[in-house]
């Protein structure tokens, strides 16, 4: 499914002046090549406005567009519309823990190298397979063809997450934070799964959502 490894992606390494100074052994230690730069030249460049002192430019990872081949007892989180970099990134960062085959995202999704995002993955956006797809009800069909049973999160003629078998094949419907997910695509799911809720709440943070459903197939499945 990976095109390329990590190392392959790496294109150049920089270290600001002062965190070289700080870690020359531990840099000198990993045998990776990097150019060391002036504090403010460091600043300029970064996107934070407290740098930690490493900068990497690599190359977009590419995976093939089916990304069913060869996996068995596949575990996918498909994704409608979800706009907040964090949330995002959170999602990835969950995803490699639950041990997520791979996530199918929306065109409308938020750009998955925002550098928020890049940020809250923790580094899983160079394990965690990915793609940005067309037509997500389309997504769900070829995978339904695969025997993989989709479930979308919704309250409304839904049972309990809890309730149900997800030791084969599974995907999971993660709408968007405002408005959830499409009237289309719930249609094409497998079944609706709902997470109970007490209070006044009407529903939780996407990622949390996501986090709690993937975790539920990752402890049936250990």
């Amino acid at each position: 499914m990976f095109a390329q490894t990590p190392q392959e992606l790496r294109r150049q390494v920089y270290v600001s002046e002062s965190y070289y100074n700080k870690n020359k052994q531990l840099l000198h230690g990993l045998g990776t090549a990097f150019e060391i730069v002036q504090d403010s030249v460091f600043k300029a460049v970064s996107d934070t406005v407290t740098p930690q002192g490493i900068l990497c430019v690599a190359k977009w990872p590419e995976y093939e567009p089916d990304l069913l081949l060869g996996t068995k007892q596949p575990l996918f989180l498909l994704l409608e519309d979800i706009q907040d970099p964090g949330n995002l990134g959170t999602i990835f960062r969950a995803a490699e823990g639950a041990g997520v085959t791979a996530v199918f995202m929306s065109r409308g999704t938020v750009d998955i190298y925002n550098p928020k995002t890049i940020r809250s993955t923790m580094g899983s956006i160079y394990r965690v397979p990915f793609l940005y797809v067309d037509d997500l009800s389309e997504t769900v069909t070829h995978l339904k063809k695969k025997e993989v049973q989709v479930y979308a999160a919704h309250l409304q003629d839904s049972v309990d997450y809890d309730k149900r078998s997800y030791r084969e094949g599974t995907a999971f419907l993660i709408g968007n934070e405002a408005n959830g997910l499409s009237d289309a695509v719930c249609r094409s799911a497998t079944g609706y799964v709902r997470i109970p809720m007490q209070g006044q709440l009407e529903s939780l943070n996407a990622a949390v959502a996501a986090s709690l459903l993937i975790y539920e197939a990752y402890r049936q499945r250990r």
